[in-house]
């Protein structure tokens, strides 16, 4: 909804603030993400397979509470309540990291803070959605898209130096010291949801008693263009695997996470305004283009370079197809079901981002991580085939 409020960096204040949330939130996430993989390997001891497994179960069982919580929101007009709520539960599942033992707990644990993220994800969207001025939801997702991958470039090289910092002690000590002060900024993030962001699921007259846009099929063919799409997409360790396969260190390798995040970050804002005007459909034909090259890199990658270049490739690509869908998903929703559209976007996607890490897991185990990005590649250009079918 169109409201006249003062802007700052081009979007409405509630969209800038959401923006810091973000920042905040993905830079406590991922003072811990680059380091997990290592954690399940090396010190759980987890089989390959099953470790691909368990990212992208991690990934996968948010986004099975998306479309359910985004439907809540737009029932009970209450985005901010599962906002705040979603990023409180994940911040404290992140802390409590520190103090388990067993890999059980853990998985338990990274479980609860992805249970979070899909309470507030659908609602979040929403709230963006009707923050942003008519025909501009690719530049208020792009700024947020933006504002939250700088937190995962802060996230990374804030982990560098701690880890750096506490480097005398046993890596095991060292990660749960990390995982404690990662819950730091998740929690000033809530208290800035809590007393300045804006809800405005109330101002929606009109409440949700059917999902008429899913009726569509246009809309039904895009969700099968999404699906195919996460079928084709890995989880970000597959990607600190083939760094330390090519012999990079862990801390290298978080190097390498922190140029991916950058180029996300730098491209988000600017890619998603454009597509206000370039038409999002494009935009997100594009963008599997780019997913289907960055997965062709990282397979045949063995040098520094090619590696480099795989990294650059990934962050475009993520930046497109983390940002546009869900502006063209909030354009395509009635205003009384936004919170609903949206999550069955997600939904899909986490449904079928599970099996894609499965399959991945299982072709690195059985062949090499070659023949797992090669996959990723195939069902990416697919994907942009059919986004030809279509309708703007």
């Amino acid at each position: 909804m169109e409201e006249k409020e003062k802007k700052i960096f081009g979007v409405s204040w509630n969209v800038f603030l959401l923006g810091i949330v973000s920042f905040l939130n993905d830079m406590s996430s991922e003072m811990i993400a680059p380091v997990v993989p290592t954690y399940l390997t090396e010190i759980l001891g987890i089989s390959k397979v099953v470790s691909g497994s368990i990212m992208g179960l991690i990934e996968s069982l948010s986004s099975l509470f998306k479309v359910l919580f985004g439907y809540f929101s737009d029932r009970f007009r209450k985005r901010k309540l599962f906002v705040a709520f979603g990023y409180l539960f994940s911040t404290i599942a992140k802390g409590a990291l520190a103090f388990v033992h067993s890999w059980w707990d853990f998985v338990t644990l990274r479980v609860l803070d992805r249970v979070g993220k899909g309470i507030r994800t659908a609602p979040r969207d929403a709230l963006i959605a009707e923050s942003s001025e008519k025909g501009k939801t690719g530049k208020s997702f792009g700024f947020h898209r933006m504002m939250d991958t700088l937190g995962a470039v802060a996230g990374p090289l804030a982990a560098i130096a701690i880890l750096e910092l506490l480097k005398s002690l046993p890596l095991e000590t060292a990660y749960r010291y990390l995982f404690l002060l990662s819950a730091i900024p998740g929690l000033i993030g809530v208290v800035i949801v809590i007393l300045l962001v804006k809800d405005k699921g109330g101002e929606v007259k009109k409440k949700v008693k059917g999902i008429s846009a899913l009726k569509s099929r246009n809309l039904r063919l895009f969700l099968v263009v999404v699906a195919i799409g996460a079928l084709g997409r890995y989880s970000y360790a597959f990607t600190l695997w083939k760094a330390e396969e090519l012999g990079f260190s862990v801390v290298q390798g978080l190097g390498f996470y922190a140029l991916f995040n950058l180029i996300y970050a730098l491209s988000a804002y600017p890619l998603g305004t454009y597509s206000d005007t370039f038409g999002k459909k494009r935009m997100i034909t594009l963008g599997f283009g780019i997913a289907a090259l960055a997965s062709l890199a990282f397979a045949y990658a063995r040098d520094f370079y090619t590696l480099i270049a795989a990294f650059v490739l990934y962050g475009l690509y993520i930046a497109i197809e983390d940002t546009i869908p869900r502006a063209y998903m909030a354009d395509l929703a009635k205003e009384f079901e936004k919170g609903t559209i949206i999550g069955a976007y997600h939904t899909v996607f986490g449904v079928f981002v599970f099996p894609a890490s499965v399959i991945a897991g299982w072709l690195w185990q059985s062949y090499s991580l070659t023949y797992s990005f090669t996959f990723a590649a195939l069902m990416n250009a697919i994907a942009m085939v059919l986004m030809a079918f279509v309708r703007e």
